[in-house]
């Protein structure tokens, strides 16, 4: 059977080193270890269970045509590498579900009122 190992045994086998950056969706996610019968192991991001945001942590957006999340991630945070914020308000994994649809409403997350996990 395999093993899992907690957040922070798996960082101290990498002295410094950090799996995501700062501004990585997965920053704050918890790192599980897996390991195969061979012995190696297999580093993994735990499945996130995001809280629901409240009403007032978030303002809601008419998609226009042609908006992708990235380009409303520069908009709303000034990063378009962000987009995963949205989709995290929303909750969509893959961002092309929030824009689709011209006319559709979707969430867009007040710039830090959203809680990571």
């Amino acid at each position: 059977m395999a093993d899992i190992e907690p957040y922070e045994s798996a960082l101290g086998a990498i002295p410094g080193a950090h799996p995501y950056p700062r501004t990585s969706r997965y920053h704050d996610a918890e790192i599980g270890v897996h390991r195969l019968p061979d012995g190696t192991e297999v580093r993994y991001a735990k499945r996130r269970l995001l809280p629901a945001l409240d009403a007032q942590e978030t303002q809601e957006h008419v998609v226009g045509a042609g908006e992708r999340a990235d380009l409303l991630a520069q908009r709303y945070f000034g990063d378009p590498g962000q987009w995963w914020r949205i989709a995290d308000a929303n909750p969509a994994l893959d961002p092309r579900e929030l824009t689709d649809e011209a006319g559709q409403v979707i969430d867009i997350p007040e710039p830090g009122g959203h809680r990571r996990v």
